[in-house]
């Protein structure tokens, strides 16, 4: 539990000193990542292999 809390307590301080530019700039870097087109294709079709292995099936009209 101690390792735990001063591993706890060195990443505040290194956060800490790095700033809120440097969390701006990761923030910036990780929603260009999870929004190129390239990424959003691949989950999507994780999406769909995990439906399918789910046994749904996506492609069912609404019933009204």
């Amino acid at each position: 539990m101690k390792v735990f809390l001063a591993g706890v307590a060195v990443g505040y301080v290194l956060g800490a000193k790095a700033g809120r530019e440097r969390y701006d700039q990761i923030m910036r870097a990780y929603h260009s990542l999870i929004e190129h087109p390239a990424l959003q294709s691949a989950a999507g079709v994780a999406r769909q292999k995990i439906g399918e292995k789910l046994g749904r099936n996506n492609n069912r009209q609404p019933v009204s």
